[in-house]
């Protein structure tokens, strides 16, 4: 799956029975974002933008796509930097639906 593959899809639900990627499968996504990394059971990406006011309009855009996925980041605001963080918490892990999101996250950064 690529990154424009990503980008045409839709986050779909997880319940307790959706199975975390593996750690090959998440190697291989990986590949497919750019500037995401692993921490343990989640992806995180930096960005830095010019003043606190671009920052917050960053968060923003990302709040409507995430609305739009039903799949939500964790956001740290720190004055003019944005830390996300993605993981399915259902499965305590990652899945498809949070590589979907970087990749669209990606697209309007």
């Amino acid at each position: 799956m690529t990154k424009k593959d990503l980008l045409s899809r839709r986050c779909s639900p997880s319940t307790e029975r959706t199975s975390a990627l593996s750690q090959s499968e998440v190697s291989f996504y990986l590949n497919e974002v750019t500037g995401w990394s692993q921490k343990g059971v989640t992806i995180e990406k930096s960005y830095v933008f010019k003043d606190f006011k671009n920052a917050i309009s960053f968060v923003n855009q990302v709040a409507e796509v995430a609305e739009k996925e039903d799949h939500h980041p964790d956001i740290g605001i720190y004055y003019n930097k944005i830390i996300l963080t993605l993981w399915t918490h259902v499965v305590k892990g990652l899945t498809e639906n949070d590589f979907i999101l970087a990749a669209k996250i990606d697209a309007i950064s």
